[in-house]
């Protein structure tokens, strides 16, 4: 019997990648002026056209308990066990609704094995903890050992972005503990992070220029410092030019190529448009405090 690893959309893994690890996702969704636009959808230009158009504000959601209970049942059925790891539970609803589902299953399949995991974070940061658990997977690992290797990622990785504005936090109520930026929105431009599952505030600078800059030498130290660079991604929210040239300054601290990936409307709704960040993971444990 073999462990299949499951996830949510907003972990936003390569669509290449999921495949040849078997990855199952389930997709939130974003709700604006009567139209839903699914969050693993191929291209999202649609989306962030309409958002800069409209003078209301998205609803997103999450997966519906029965999405959830579905994919378990087919993975469970095909004679699998089964571990999932979603978007943290202080970002979203996501957890908890697959820990109910879990339980529907078990209800229907008593001798279903299967274990949910907070992955801590979103996008790609969340996607290092469904890819640790799903190679481990793939090398005949334990469901145990599976569950290990997505929270022990999670100690290795850090999530740097610099939005262009707050406004998108602010008026969607995901700021977290970067509440406090606001009072000087027009004065600095925030590094931000996530810590403990929720968006935090890494440094304050006052320039754009100066954000990047400090992302990137933050990346080149913890590589330097920290055993290491494990793997590396860029991504960008609607602005592919910015994201490009982000992208180039990331490869070449890395010494490698970075592929670079867009953010969906689940998680970029709450960001905005022009966002760039890099996350990445090192082979030393990550002092995520900065």
């Amino acid at each position: 019997m073999s462990v299949k690893v499951i996830a949510d959309s907003t972990s936003y893994i390569p669509r290449l990648r999921r495949e040849s690890l078997d990855i199952r996702t389930v997709s939130l969704s974003s709700t604006l002026d009567g139209v839903t636009y699914m969050d693993d959808a191929e291209d999202y230009a649609a989306f962030y056209d309409a958002l800069a158009a409209s003078p209301n504000w998205p609803t997103t959601s999450q997966p519906s308990v029965q999405d959830v209970v579905d994919l378990m049942t087919e993975r469970v059925e095909a004679g699998h066990e089964v571990v999932g790891v979603f978007i943290s539970e202080l970002m979203s609803g996501t957890y908890s609704t697959a820990l109910l589902a879990r339980d529907l299953v078990r209800a229907s399949h008593p001798h279903a094995v299967i274990e949910v995991v907070d992955g801590r974070s979103n996008s790609i940061e969340l996607g290092f903890a469904v890819l640790a658990a799903a190679e481990k997977a793939a090398e005949g690992g334990t469901v145990e050992e599976c569950v290990s290797a997505a929270k022990e990622r999670t100690l290795h990785t850090r999530f740097l972005f610099t939005p262009m504005t707050l406004e998108y936090l602010k008026r969607g109520g995901r700021i977290g503990n970067a509440q406090a930026l606001l009072a000087t929105l027009l004065q600095i431009k925030p590094v931000l992070t996530v810590e403990g599952g929720v968006t935090d505030t890494f440094a304050k600078v006052r320039t754009l220029q100066k954000a990047h800059d400090l992302i990137v030498d933050t990346f080149a130290a913890d590589i330097r410092d920290k055993g290491g660079l494990g793997e590396a991604y860029a991504h960008h929210i609607h602005d592919l030019a910015a994201g490009e040239r982000f992208r180039a300054r990331i490869a070449e601290v890395a010494g490698r190529d970075v592929e670079l990936l867009d953010v969906g409307p689940a998680v970029g709704t709450h960001v905005g448009p022009g966002t760039v960040a890099v996350v990445y993971y090192t082979n030393g444990l990550m002092n995520k405090s900065g």
